[in-house]
């Protein structure tokens, strides 16, 4: 199954809408306008599903990701180099990008492909495509390319 994910460009704060592959919106992205670091919720037409909070006073980004309430997992940019690395403390999984950092995979802890991640390089504003392998994984998925978004978003800064 595929998620698209898109930047609204003309936001105060980072937002995304995600569609599906039929074009229907599945969630809505959106950042605090005015918090430390950053603060993301994750929602559907339901309300709130996740969220993803930065853990401040930390040398390089790091991010604390909650699905229902819960903190499930972590993600931490790591000094690489030459291609984006990430700790992931998140379900098992493991992250690698290319060279530019545009893709990235996702394994399973035994070495399955989870998702493969891509960044469509042209569009207004950021554009990803989620290839998920398992159904179930969808929001973890979304939940984990929106924290690399993020830490990618910091390190920049």
């Amino acid at each position: 199954m595929q998620l698209y994910i898109k930047q609204r460009v003309f936001s105060w704060t980072d937002s995304y809408d995600v569609y599906d592959e039929n074009g229907d919106r599945r969630y809505f992205v959106k950042a605090e306008f005015l918090a430390l670091g950053h603060q993301i919720h994750v929602c559907d037409a339901a309300g709130e599903v996740g969220a993803i909070h930065q853990r401040l006073f930390r040398l390089l980004p790091e991010f604390a990701i909650s699905i229902g309430g819960r903190e499930v997992g972590s993600v931490r940019r790591e000094f690489s180099l030459l291609r984006p690395r990430y700790e992931v403390d998140y379900f098992g999984w493991e992250v690698e990008g290319d060279f530019l950092g545009w893709d990235y995979d996702v394994t399973d802890r035994n070495g399955r492909t989870a998702a493969h991640i891509s960044r469509q390089l042209f569009s207004w504003g950021d554009a990803y495509v989620i290839d998920i392998a398992d159904p179930a994984d969808e929001l973890p998925g979304l939940m984990l390319v929106i924290a690399i978004d993020a830490a990618n978003c910091s390190q920049n800064r």
